[in-house]
Parts: C-alpha cells; structure tokens; sequence
C-alpha cells in the first residue's frame, strides 16, 4: 500500500485511540491473526518435512544395529577371516575385510589430500585467467562423475592399456577420482572464509604469500579442511561400483595392495547378500554395522582433531 493511502487514514484517527503502529497493522491485511496462522503452518511443515528426513535414517540405524551386533560381540569377528568358512558356516571373522578397506582408504587419502588441498590452494590464491578457470571446470566435471565411470576408466588404463592384474591399488586410484573433487571443493570453501586482513597484515609485514599461507591461511582453516577430508573419505568408504570391477573379493588376509585379491567390507557384503541362508544374512549386517562404526569413528576423530587445533581468538 502507498504512503499517501496511508496519509488520510492515519490523519483522520484519533491520536489518544490507537498508536501509529496499531493503525499501521490494522491497515496491513487486517490483523497479526492471518500472520501467525501462516506462521504456525510453515513451522509445521519445517517440522513434518525434518521428520521425514530423519525417519528413514533412523529406520535404517536402527535395523543395521540390531540385527547385526550381536557379530560384533563375538571376538572372532574382530581377529579372524572367513576363510575355510562356507556359506552355511556360523562364524568367521571380517578382520580380512576390515584391514583390505582401510588400507585402500588410506592409500586413497595419501594420494588425494594433497592433490585436492594444492589444488584448492591455486584456485583461491593462485588461480587466475582461462587455466584457472579449466581446472575449476575439470574439477566440477569430476564431481558429478559416477562410481562406476571412474572405475571403467582406471580399468581401461591399468588392466587395458598397461596390462596389470585387479588388485588394491586400482581400487585406490579409482576412489581417488572421487575424493579429490570433494576435498577440493570444500577446501576452497574454507580458504574464502579467511579474512582478506589476516593476508594483507601478513603482506605489510613483509611476509612472503607462500609462508602466509602455510603459517596462516592454512592453520585458520584448518578444521574445515579435515572435516571435507572426512566427507571425502567416508564417501569412498563406502563405494561399491569400484570394487567390483576392480577388486575382485576374496576370504582371506591380503595386506598387498599390488598382488592378488583383496577383500573389503563392501565386497564382503555384496557377496554374502546374495545368499538366503541364515550365516551369510547375519555376516552382512555385521559387515555393514562395521562399515558404518568406521566411518562414524573417522568423523568423531576429525570433529576432535579439528576442535584442538584450532585457531584461538
């Protein structure tokens, strides 16, 4: 409503009735009644629509823990293999798997922790004109990559081209292709919530950029680093096309990453699941009750990594 439909009404009322302000919410759509009932309604709807996004969550950790924690209990699944163990065999253990995911995780992190912090680094500090503009391209490109795609293209490198057997190591070269963008991308993120001042009062000191950035970009960002490292890694963790096509599963302990089958905690569920016999149901949820142990262990580890490092004010 204009000001000078306002300007009559607010003349002709009666300044000892009713404030200016009353006058002014009588006027705007007849009373703050409509307004709370609107209100009400999208708080109601915030709410339903926050319980559907945490019903099926819960449902699901729900259903993983209660029906596989009881093979956690048993100390054999924490020091054995399954090998010599059939399908119709209770007990076993998963350490083969357990040791076979971790190690590919770790190599994976190895190698893309720094290519994705470097290369955030040049997109922020660096990264000027059409070559920065291509590697943020790329970067956008690898993100939207599917699983399966990064996987056919290590096979199509490592075994195709180069004539190598399946093992541990391609499954790590093909994650890798998935956490570099994510590592990326919220690395970049952090470094552009670092206040322009610290650089420039690090610059009028006579610091040079490249310590300014080691000595205080980097330790100011710190704990936003470590925590898209660990979105990266528990991404990957959990992937399944790779190993598949590139880690064939095995029973037994394999700590080479360059010879021989390889088991991991995703192969090791896929090749239970199939089986409807009650051993090889009960191995599954046990599987995919560590899985998920795993990589919440990693994100506590971070979160607390991340709290006593940082920077104090």
């Amino acid at each position: 409503m204009s000001a000078t439909s306002l300007t009559p009404s607010l003349a002709a009322a009666d300044p000892g009735d009713a404030s200016p302000g009353d006058e002014l919410r009588s006027l705007n759509g007849g009373g703050s009644g409509s307004r709370r009932v609107k209100d009400r309604i999208a708080t109601v709807v915030m709410h339903l629509a926050f319980l559907v996004a945490v019903i099926p969550l819960v449902w699901i950790l729900w259903t993983v823990v209660s029906q596989g924690y009881h093979m956690l209990l048993e100390s054999s699944w924490w020091t054995n293999s399954q090998r010599g163990i059939t399908v119709r065999d209770f007990g076993g253990g998963a350490y083969h798997a357990m040791a076979g995911t971790v190690m590919q995780a770790a190599v994976t992190a190895l190698i893309s922790v720094p290519l994705g912090i470097f290369t955030a680094i040049y997109l922020v500090e660096y990264g000027r004109g059409r070559v920065a503009r291509a590697v943020s391209f790329m970067v956008d490109i690898l993100t939207g990559i599917p699983s399966i795609v990064a996987a056919l293209t290590v096979y199509a490198l490592w075994i195709s081209t180069f004539g190598f057997s399946r093992v541990g190591f391609a499954v790590s070269l093909s994650l890798v292709l998935l956490m570099v963008p994510t590592i990326v991308r919220s690395t970049e993120e952090m470094l552009k919530l670092v206040p322009n001042e610290l650089r420039e009062a690090s610059y009028a000191l006579g610091v040079p950029k490249w310590k300014t950035i080691v000595k205080i970009v980097l330790p100011t960002a710190f704990s936003g680093i470590i925590t898209g490292v660990l979105l990266g890694l528990a991404r990957v963790m959990g992937e399944t096309a790779p190993l598949l096509i590139l880690g064939p599963y095995t029973k037994s302990i394999n700590m080479d990453l360059f010879n021989g089958n390889m088991a991991s905690l995703p192969t090791m569920i896929n090749q239970d699941r199939t089986e409807f016999l009650d051993a090889a149901v009960q191995r599954t949820w046990g599987a995919a009750l560590t899985l998920i142990l795993i990589v919440m262990a990693l994100n506590i580890a971070g979160r607390a990594i991340g709290h006593f490092s940082k920077v104090k004010s």
